[in-house]
């Protein structure tokens, strides 16, 4: 695993062989982040990282110039790794929480991220759960978008937020958006 882009590019990390975490492939993650580039910019954001594994998200999202992270991840061993990889890449805009993604977006209720990425393990119970509990925490500010990793079997496109889909190789992506609702004023003028 690497860092694509930015003031860490080329910088590798490599997690010990006890993760069970499925890193996102370099080939998604960079298609991923030009798409993010133009859809939204990622300088200055604010980034809310569900389900981190082995934080090769949330190193990218700093790398780029993200101005606050926050990893979310409920493994010791997971969390324990990238609040420490955060720290030796010298990242202070990630924060590291230890705790069950659906509980995170409880917690940070009302917090407005401009970015909300999440990379569930594909057996994941509740994984088409995950987009009501971001939204209905109201955790993305306005213009912001939600992506989610999942398998090729998972289909979020009766979703009302879903906006788009798009696959890298083996790697799905779907996107996710506040829909604005249309003026309704229709006074004649």
């Amino acid at each position: 695993m690497r860092i694509i882009s930015g003031t860490h590019r080329g910088r590798r990390i490599l997690p010990d062989k006890r993760f069970k975490a499925r890193p996102t492939t370099d080939f998604a993650k960079e298609n991923l982040f030009n798409l993010l580039h133009h859809l939204v910019g990622i300088e200055g954001t604010c980034v809310l990282d569900l389900f981190s594994g082995t934080g090769g998200i949330s190193y990218e999202f700093a790398s780029r110039g993200a101005s606050k992270i926050i990893a979310v991840e409920s493994d010791y061993h997971h969390f324990a790794f990238i609040k420490h990889t955060a720290i030796d890449l010298g990242f202070t805009a990630i924060k590291v929480y230890k705790t069950d993604a659906f509980f995170a977006c409880t917690k940070l209720k009302d917090t407005p991220f401009d970015i909300i990425f999440a990379d569930p393990p594909y057996d994941l119970p509740r994984l088409l759960d995950l987009p009501g509990a971001i939204f209905d925490n109201h955790l993305l500010a306005p213009g912001g978008i939600v992506i989610i990793e999942h398998p090729g079997s998972v289909d979020f496109t009766t979703d009302p937020r879903f906006s788009s889909h798009r696959q890298y190789g083996s790697v799905n992506f779907s996107f996710f958006q506040e829909k604005i609702p249309k003026n309704s004023d229709t006074r004649a003028t």
